[in-house]
Protein backbone atom coordinates (compact mmCIF):
# COMPACT_ATOMS: atom_id res chain seq x y z
CA UNK A 1 0.00 0.00 0.00
CA UNK A 2 3.11 2.47 0.67
CA UNK A 3 4.20 1.57 -3.05
CA UNK A 4 0.95 2.23 -4.16
CA UNK A 5 0.15 5.00 -2.36
CA UNK A 6 3.94 6.65 -3.62
CA UNK A 7 3.42 5.91 -7.08
CA UNK A 8 0.02 7.72 -6.98
CA UNK A 9 1.37 10.63 -5.50
CA UNK A 10 4.54 10.41 -8.29
CA UNK A 11 2.13 10.56 -10.85
CA UNK A 12 -0.41 13.81 -9.53
CA UNK A 13 2.75 15.24 -9.16
CA UNK A 14 3.57 14.89 -12.65
CA UNK A 15 0.35 16.22 -13.94
CA UNK A 16 0.75 19.31 -11.85
CA UNK A 17 4.46 19.66 -12.96
CA UNK A 18 3.18 19.19 -16.54
CA UNK A 19 0.31 22.01 -16.23
CA UNK A 20 3.04 24.25 -15.13
CA UNK A 21 4.70 26.09 -17.04
CA UNK A 22 7.83 28.42 -15.90
CA UNK A 23 8.10 31.46 -18.17
CA UNK A 24 10.36 34.55 -18.66
CA UNK A 25 9.59 37.58 -20.28
CA UNK A 26 11.41 36.43 -23.86
CA UNK A 27 9.61 33.16 -23.74
CA UNK A 28 6.39 35.10 -23.49
CA UNK A 29 7.56 37.07 -26.83
CA UNK A 30 8.55 33.97 -28.54
CA UNK A 31 5.28 32.17 -27.32
CA UNK A 32 3.10 34.98 -28.79
CA UNK A 33 5.46 35.47 -32.23
CA UNK A 34 4.75 32.08 -32.65
CA UNK A 35 1.01 31.33 -31.84
CA UNK A 36 -0.84 34.70 -31.89
CA UNK A 37 -3.45 35.44 -34.75
CA UNK A 38 -3.20 38.65 -35.09
CA UNK A 39 0.17 38.34 -35.36
CA UNK A 40 -0.73 35.99 -38.16
CA UNK A 41 -3.14 38.55 -39.69
CA UNK A 42 -0.73 41.33 -40.02
CA UNK A 43 1.77 38.85 -41.44
CA UNK A 44 -0.67 37.58 -44.14
CA UNK A 45 -1.43 41.52 -45.01
CA UNK A 46 2.60 41.91 -45.20
CA UNK A 47 2.54 39.18 -48.09
CA UNK A 48 -0.37 41.06 -50.20
CA UNK A 49 1.46 44.11 -50.04
CA UNK A 50 4.77 42.17 -51.23
CA UNK A 51 1.94 40.73 -53.86
CA UNK A 52 0.74 44.10 -54.94
CA UNK A 53 4.27 45.75 -55.28
CA UNK A 54 5.37 42.40 -57.86
CA UNK A 55 2.35 43.15 -59.01
CA UNK A 56 2.57 46.77 -60.20
CA UNK A 57 6.16 45.80 -61.14
CA UNK A 58 5.22 43.57 -63.90
CA UNK A 59 3.82 46.03 -65.49
CA UNK A 60 6.79 47.07 -67.39
CA UNK A 61 7.07 43.35 -68.57
CA UNK A 62 5.76 42.70 -72.79
CA UNK A 63 2.45 41.56 -73.45
CA UNK A 64 1.96 38.02 -74.65
CA UNK A 65 -1.35 36.46 -76.37
CA UNK A 66 -2.71 33.57 -77.76
CA UNK A 67 -6.04 32.72 -78.72
CA UNK A 68 -8.03 30.05 -80.71
CA UNK A 69 -11.26 30.55 -82.08
CA UNK A 70 -14.15 28.70 -83.85
CA UNK A 71 -15.45 30.52 -87.20
CA UNK A 72 -19.15 29.72 -88.48
CA UNK A 73 -19.61 30.16 -92.18
CA UNK A 74 -20.09 33.56 -93.45
CA UNK A 75 -23.21 35.11 -95.53
CA UNK A 76 -22.75 37.35 -98.23
CA UNK A 77 -25.32 39.93 -99.89
CA UNK A 78 -25.58 42.27 -102.91
CA UNK A 79 -25.80 46.21 -101.39
CA UNK A 80 -29.93 46.06 -101.36
CA UNK A 81 -29.38 42.99 -98.99
CA UNK A 82 -30.85 41.13 -102.27
CA UNK A 83 -29.37 37.38 -103.66
CA UNK A 84 -27.87 36.38 -100.50
CA UNK A 85 -25.46 33.39 -100.57
CA UNK A 86 -23.39 30.91 -98.08
CA UNK A 87 -19.53 31.62 -98.04
CA UNK A 88 -17.93 28.37 -96.44
CA UNK A 89 -15.11 28.89 -93.92
CA UNK A 90 -12.48 27.44 -92.27
CA UNK A 91 -13.63 26.84 -88.93
CA UNK A 92 -10.32 26.89 -87.23
CA UNK A 93 -8.82 30.35 -85.89
CA UNK A 94 -5.91 31.25 -84.38
CA UNK A 95 -3.75 34.50 -83.10
CA UNK A 96 -0.31 34.40 -82.41
CA UNK A 97 0.59 37.84 -80.80
CA UNK A 98 3.62 38.96 -78.95
CA UNK A 99 3.62 42.64 -78.11
CA UNK A 100 6.29 44.83 -76.60
CA UNK A 101 5.65 48.39 -75.55
CA UNK A 102 8.53 50.10 -73.30
CA UNK A 103 7.54 53.74 -72.09
CA UNK A 104 9.80 56.65 -73.09
CA UNK A 105 8.34 59.23 -71.21
CA UNK A 106 4.90 58.96 -68.98
CA UNK A 107 5.42 61.93 -66.34
CA UNK A 108 6.75 59.02 -63.88
CA UNK A 109 3.13 57.29 -63.64
CA UNK A 110 4.84 53.80 -64.15
CA UNK A 111 7.69 54.52 -61.53
CA UNK A 112 5.49 56.61 -59.35
CA UNK A 113 3.31 53.37 -59.20
CA UNK A 114 5.37 50.98 -58.63
CA UNK A 115 6.76 53.37 -55.68
CA UNK A 116 3.44 53.63 -53.93
CA UNK A 117 3.10 49.63 -54.36
CA UNK A 118 6.81 49.83 -52.41
CA UNK A 119 5.53 52.04 -49.69
CA UNK A 120 2.11 50.56 -49.28
CA UNK A 121 4.25 46.95 -48.54
CA UNK A 122 6.16 49.51 -45.94
CA UNK A 123 3.48 50.55 -44.13
CA UNK A 124 1.88 46.55 -44.37
CA UNK A 125 5.36 45.84 -42.26
CA UNK A 126 5.17 48.41 -40.05
CA UNK A 127 1.42 47.98 -39.00
CA UNK A 128 2.85 44.52 -38.44
CA UNK A 129 5.72 45.71 -36.22
CA UNK A 130 3.04 48.13 -33.94
CA UNK A 131 0.71 45.06 -33.87
CA UNK A 132 3.81 43.34 -32.15
CA UNK A 133 4.50 45.70 -29.95
CA UNK A 134 1.42 46.71 -28.85
CA UNK A 135 0.83 42.76 -28.09
CA UNK A 136 4.09 42.52 -26.31
CA UNK A 137 2.78 45.58 -24.08
CA UNK A 138 -0.38 43.84 -23.25
CA UNK A 139 1.47 40.36 -22.39
CA UNK A 140 4.17 41.91 -19.96
CA UNK A 141 1.27 44.20 -18.27
CA UNK A 142 -0.67 40.65 -17.86
CA UNK A 143 2.50 38.64 -17.30
CA UNK A 144 3.47 41.69 -14.70
CA UNK A 145 0.10 41.23 -12.51
CA UNK A 146 0.56 37.97 -12.14
CA UNK A 147 4.29 37.96 -11.04
CA UNK A 148 2.93 40.61 -8.58
CA UNK A 149 -0.57 38.67 -7.47
CA UNK A 150 2.15 35.68 -7.20
CA UNK A 151 4.06 37.96 -4.89
CA UNK A 152 1.37 39.29 -2.96
CA UNK A 153 0.60 35.63 -2.16
CA UNK A 154 3.72 34.88 -0.04
CA UNK A 155 3.29 38.23 1.39
CA UNK A 156 -0.45 37.27 2.83
CA UNK A 157 1.04 33.60 3.44
CA UNK A 158 3.93 34.73 5.17
CA UNK A 159 1.75 37.50 7.89
CA UNK A 160 -0.67 34.71 8.07
CA UNK A 161 1.83 32.83 9.71
CA UNK A 162 2.72 35.13 12.11
CA UNK A 163 -0.69 35.77 12.72
CA UNK A 164 -1.01 31.48 13.34
CA UNK A 165 2.11 32.24 15.71
CA UNK A 166 0.78 35.26 17.61
CA UNK A 167 -2.92 33.30 18.41
CA UNK A 168 -0.95 30.32 19.58
CA UNK A 169 1.18 32.61 21.86
CA UNK A 170 -2.09 34.36 23.06
CA UNK A 171 -3.63 30.67 24.03
CA UNK A 172 -0.47 29.66 25.72
CA UNK A 173 -0.50 33.33 27.74
CA UNK A 174 -4.52 32.72 28.10
CA UNK A 175 -4.01 29.12 30.07
CA UNK A 176 -1.54 31.17 31.78
CA UNK A 177 -4.13 33.54 32.67
CA UNK A 178 -2.40 36.46 31.48
CA UNK A 179 -4.53 36.97 28.30
CA UNK A 180 -8.22 37.69 27.32
CA UNK A 181 -10.55 35.70 25.08
CA UNK A 182 -11.66 38.76 23.49
CA UNK A 183 -8.13 39.45 22.20
CA UNK A 184 -7.75 36.25 20.76
CA UNK A 185 -11.05 36.52 19.03
CA UNK A 186 -9.50 40.30 17.69
CA UNK A 187 -6.57 38.20 16.27
CA UNK A 188 -8.86 35.83 15.08
CA UNK A 189 -10.82 38.47 12.98
CA UNK A 190 -7.45 39.64 11.46
CA UNK A 191 -6.63 36.12 10.46
CA UNK A 192 -9.77 35.81 8.97
CA UNK A 193 -9.59 38.64 6.55
CA UNK A 194 -5.94 37.88 5.68
CA UNK A 195 -7.56 34.52 4.57
CA UNK A 196 -9.99 36.52 2.38
CA UNK A 197 -7.82 38.56 0.85
CA UNK A 198 -5.77 35.39 -0.04
CA UNK A 199 -9.17 33.80 -1.62
CA UNK A 200 -9.37 37.17 -3.86
CA UNK A 201 -5.33 37.03 -4.98
CA UNK A 202 -5.95 33.68 -5.94
CA UNK A 203 -8.51 34.07 -7.77
CA UNK A 204 -6.97 37.14 -9.85
CA UNK A 205 -4.30 35.02 -10.85
CA UNK A 206 -6.86 32.27 -12.09
CA UNK A 207 -8.56 35.18 -14.30
CA UNK A 208 -5.16 36.49 -15.57
CA UNK A 209 -3.29 33.42 -15.77
CA UNK A 210 -6.41 32.43 -18.40
CA UNK A 211 -6.13 35.52 -20.08
CA UNK A 212 -2.51 34.57 -21.24
CA UNK A 213 -3.16 31.23 -22.15
CA UNK A 214 -6.19 32.41 -23.96
CA UNK A 215 -3.59 35.30 -25.89
CA UNK A 216 -0.69 32.37 -26.16
CA UNK A 217 -3.16 29.89 -27.67
CA UNK A 218 -1.49 26.76 -24.90
CA UNK A 219 -3.53 24.20 -23.20
CA UNK A 220 -6.66 25.64 -21.31
CA UNK A 221 -4.93 23.28 -17.98
CA UNK A 222 -1.73 25.63 -18.23
CA UNK A 223 -0.13 27.50 -15.08
CA UNK A 224 1.80 29.88 -15.76
CA UNK A 225 4.56 30.64 -13.69
CA UNK A 226 6.68 33.93 -14.00
CA UNK A 227 10.60 33.60 -13.59
CA UNK A 228 11.81 34.72 -10.08
CA UNK A 229 14.70 36.54 -11.18
CA UNK A 230 12.66 38.95 -13.09
CA UNK A 231 13.21 41.34 -9.83
CA UNK A 232 16.82 40.71 -9.69
CA UNK A 233 17.66 41.38 -13.33
CA UNK A 234 19.71 44.82 -14.73
CA UNK A 235 17.21 47.68 -15.62
CA UNK A 236 19.23 50.33 -17.98
CA UNK A 237 18.67 53.33 -16.37
CA UNK A 238 19.08 55.92 -19.87
CA UNK A 239 19.09 59.28 -19.48
CA UNK A 240 15.88 61.04 -21.39
CA UNK A 241 17.74 62.38 -24.37
CA UNK A 242 18.77 58.48 -25.01
CA UNK A 243 15.22 57.66 -24.78
CA UNK A 244 13.82 60.24 -27.08
CA UNK A 245 16.79 59.16 -29.78
CA UNK A 246 15.19 55.61 -29.66
CA UNK A 247 12.11 57.09 -30.02
CA UNK A 248 12.63 59.01 -33.20
CA UNK A 249 14.63 55.83 -34.77
CA UNK A 250 12.40 53.17 -33.94
CA UNK A 251 9.02 54.36 -32.90
CA UNK A 252 6.61 52.46 -35.36
CA UNK A 253 3.90 55.34 -35.22
CA UNK A 254 6.53 58.13 -36.51
CA UNK A 255 7.74 55.74 -38.67
CA UNK A 256 4.45 54.95 -40.40
CA UNK A 257 3.61 59.23 -40.50
CA UNK A 258 7.05 59.37 -42.62
CA UNK A 259 5.88 56.86 -45.00
CA UNK A 260 2.47 58.12 -45.41
CA UNK A 261 4.01 61.55 -45.98
CA UNK A 262 6.20 60.05 -48.62
CA UNK A 263 3.24 58.48 -50.17
CA UNK A 264 1.37 61.78 -50.22
CA UNK A 265 4.26 63.02 -52.40
CA UNK A 266 4.12 60.60 -54.63
CA UNK A 267 0.54 60.34 -55.01
CA UNK A 268 0.98 64.47 -55.96
CA UNK A 269 3.32 63.51 -58.65
CA UNK A 270 0.71 60.51 -59.87
CA UNK A 271 -1.93 63.26 -60.22
CA UNK A 272 0.76 65.40 -62.41
CA UNK A 273 1.69 62.73 -64.49
CA UNK A 274 -1.93 62.43 -65.71
CA UNK A 275 -1.43 65.82 -67.71
CA UNK A 276 1.68 65.10 -69.24
CA UNK A 277 1.72 62.98 -72.91
CA UNK A 278 3.00 60.04 -72.52
CA UNK A 279 5.46 58.78 -75.12
CA UNK A 280 6.31 54.85 -75.96
CA UNK A 281 8.30 52.87 -78.10
CA UNK A 282 6.45 49.70 -79.37
CA UNK A 283 7.46 46.49 -81.05
CA UNK A 284 4.74 43.64 -82.42
CA UNK A 285 4.47 40.27 -84.29
CA UNK A 286 1.28 38.73 -85.53
CA UNK A 287 0.41 35.67 -86.51
CA UNK A 288 -3.07 35.44 -87.57
CA UNK A 289 -5.14 32.57 -89.46
CA UNK A 290 -7.51 32.53 -91.47
CA UNK A 291 -7.66 35.77 -93.79
CA UNK A 292 -11.04 37.03 -93.61
CA UNK A 293 -10.57 39.87 -95.40
CA UNK A 294 -10.88 38.38 -99.11
CA UNK A 295 -13.93 36.87 -100.53
CA UNK A 296 -13.69 34.05 -100.93
CA UNK A 297 -12.01 33.34 -97.53
CA UNK A 298 -8.39 32.25 -97.52
CA UNK A 299 -7.22 28.95 -95.19
CA UNK A 300 -3.69 30.30 -94.55
CA UNK A 301 -1.74 32.01 -91.98
CA UNK A 302 -0.54 35.55 -92.26
CA UNK A 303 2.53 36.50 -90.12
CA UNK A 304 2.84 40.75 -89.92
CA UNK A 305 5.40 43.17 -87.87
CA UNK A 306 5.80 46.43 -86.74
CA UNK A 307 7.88 49.02 -84.80
CA UNK A 308 7.04 52.53 -83.95
CA UNK A 309 6.98 55.10 -81.41
CA UNK A 310 3.48 56.22 -79.76
CA UNK A 311 2.74 59.64 -78.17
CA UNK A 312 -0.79 60.09 -76.14
CA UNK A 313 -2.27 62.72 -74.28
CA UNK A 314 -5.66 63.45 -73.32
CA UNK A 315 -7.01 66.57 -73.83
CA UNK A 316 -9.58 66.18 -70.81
CA UNK A 317 -6.94 66.28 -68.55
CA UNK A 318 -6.71 70.34 -69.00
CA UNK A 319 -9.12 70.59 -67.05
CA UNK A 320 -10.05 67.63 -65.17
CA UNK A 321 -6.68 66.75 -63.46
CA UNK A 322 -6.17 70.37 -61.94
CA UNK A 323 -8.70 69.52 -59.22
CA UNK A 324 -6.90 66.31 -58.49
CA UNK A 325 -3.53 67.98 -58.34
CA UNK A 326 -4.82 70.47 -55.93
CA UNK A 327 -6.02 67.46 -53.63
CA UNK A 328 -3.18 65.75 -53.91
CA UNK A 329 -1.42 68.83 -52.96
CA UNK A 330 -3.48 69.46 -49.62
CA UNK A 331 -3.36 65.67 -48.91
CA UNK A 332 0.55 65.88 -48.88
CA UNK A 333 0.52 68.74 -46.46
CA UNK A 334 -2.04 67.47 -44.37
CA UNK A 335 0.63 64.23 -43.92
CA UNK A 336 3.53 66.40 -43.06
CA UNK A 337 1.26 68.30 -40.66
CA UNK A 338 0.72 64.42 -39.03
CA UNK A 339 4.10 63.66 -39.34
CA UNK A 340 5.09 67.19 -36.86
CA UNK A 341 2.28 65.78 -34.85
CA UNK A 342 3.57 62.52 -34.70
CA UNK A 343 6.89 64.13 -33.78
CA UNK A 344 5.64 66.20 -31.34
CA UNK A 345 3.34 63.43 -29.48
CA UNK A 346 6.12 60.96 -29.35
CA UNK A 347 8.56 63.60 -27.46
CA UNK A 348 5.56 64.64 -24.86
CA UNK A 349 5.16 60.58 -24.28
CA UNK A 350 8.40 59.52 -23.53
CA UNK A 351 9.05 62.23 -21.33
CA UNK A 352 6.13 61.81 -19.25
CA UNK A 353 7.21 58.28 -19.20
CA UNK A 354 10.82 59.25 -18.29
CA UNK A 355 9.20 61.15 -15.68
CA UNK A 356 7.08 58.20 -14.13
CA UNK A 357 10.43 56.42 -14.54
CA UNK A 358 12.21 57.92 -12.49
CA UNK A 359 9.37 58.56 -10.04
CA UNK A 360 9.08 54.72 -9.51
CA UNK A 361 12.76 54.90 -8.54
CA UNK A 362 12.26 57.04 -5.80
CA UNK A 363 9.13 54.90 -4.71
CA UNK A 364 11.21 51.79 -4.77
CA UNK A 365 13.58 53.62 -2.16
CA UNK A 366 10.72 55.13 -0.12
CA UNK A 367 8.89 51.24 0.25
CA UNK A 368 12.12 49.70 1.40
CA UNK A 369 12.58 52.29 3.89
CA UNK A 370 8.88 51.42 4.87
CA UNK A 371 9.54 47.65 5.25
CA UNK A 372 13.00 48.31 7.07
CA UNK A 373 10.77 50.62 9.95
CA UNK A 374 7.78 48.35 9.92
CA UNK A 375 9.62 45.28 10.78
CA UNK A 376 11.88 47.24 13.58
CA UNK A 377 8.13 48.18 14.68
CA UNK A 378 6.52 45.12 14.63
CA UNK A 379 9.20 43.36 16.43
CA UNK A 380 9.33 45.79 19.10
CA UNK A 381 5.92 45.77 19.69
CA UNK A 382 5.31 42.33 19.67
CA UNK A 383 8.12 42.15 22.49
CA UNK A 384 6.49 44.86 24.03
CA UNK A 385 2.98 42.91 24.20
CA UNK A 386 4.98 39.70 25.65
CA UNK A 387 6.05 41.58 28.66
CA UNK A 388 2.92 43.23 28.69
CA UNK A 389 3.88 47.13 27.96
CA UNK A 390 1.87 47.20 24.97
CA UNK A 391 -1.78 47.23 24.12
CA UNK A 392 -3.53 44.38 21.87
CA UNK A 393 -4.16 47.25 19.35
CA UNK A 394 -0.49 48.21 18.90
CA UNK A 395 0.29 44.80 17.93
CA UNK A 396 -2.78 44.61 15.66
CA UNK A 397 -1.68 48.12 14.15
CA UNK A 398 2.20 47.01 13.72
CA UNK A 399 0.56 43.88 11.90
CA UNK A 400 -1.53 46.03 9.86
CA UNK A 401 1.59 48.79 9.21
CA UNK A 402 3.86 45.49 8.38
CA UNK A 403 1.56 43.76 5.83
CA UNK A 404 0.78 47.46 3.69
CA UNK A 405 4.81 47.82 3.54
CA UNK A 406 5.72 44.09 2.88
CA UNK A 407 2.45 44.73 -0.42
CA UNK A 408 4.00 48.01 -1.51
CA UNK A 409 7.39 47.08 -1.41
CA UNK A 410 6.09 44.26 -3.95
CA UNK A 411 4.30 46.85 -5.97
CA UNK A 412 7.22 49.46 -5.78
CA UNK A 413 9.22 46.48 -7.16
CA UNK A 414 6.60 45.35 -9.79
CA UNK A 415 6.19 49.13 -11.13
CA UNK A 416 9.78 49.70 -11.89
CA UNK A 417 9.79 46.60 -14.30
CA UNK A 418 6.52 48.01 -15.64
CA UNK A 419 8.12 51.33 -16.19
CA UNK A 420 11.12 50.31 -17.92
CA UNK A 421 8.82 48.22 -20.54
CA UNK A 422 6.30 50.61 -20.79
CA UNK A 423 9.88 53.18 -22.08
CA UNK A 424 10.46 50.38 -24.37
CA UNK A 425 6.81 50.22 -25.80
CA UNK A 426 7.07 54.38 -26.34
CA UNK A 427 9.79 53.96 -27.69
CA UNK A 428 8.58 50.69 -29.47
CA UNK A 429 12.13 48.64 -28.37
CA UNK A 430 10.40 45.68 -27.12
Amino acid sequence: MAGLCALLCSHQLCAQTSAEMKLGIEGLFRLADENSISLKASATSVEAAEAAWQSARSQRLPELSVSVSYLGDGRLWDRDFSNGMSVGMPHLGNNFSVEATQVVYAGGAISTGIELADLAKQMATLDADRNRQEIRFLLVGFYLDLYKLNNQEQVLLKNLELTEQVIRNMNVRRSQGTALKNDIIRYELQREMLRLQLTKVRDAVIIINHQLVSMLHLPADTRLVPDSALLQAEVDILAEADWQAMGRESNVALRQAEVAEQMSRSKVRMERAGSLPQVAIFAADHLDGPITIEVPVLDNNFNYWMVGIGIRYSLSSLYRNNRNVDRARLEARCASERLDLAREHLETSVQAGYVGFMTSFAELATQRKNVELADENYGVTVNRYDNELALLTDLLDAGNTKLAADLGMVNARINVIYSFFKMKYLTHTL
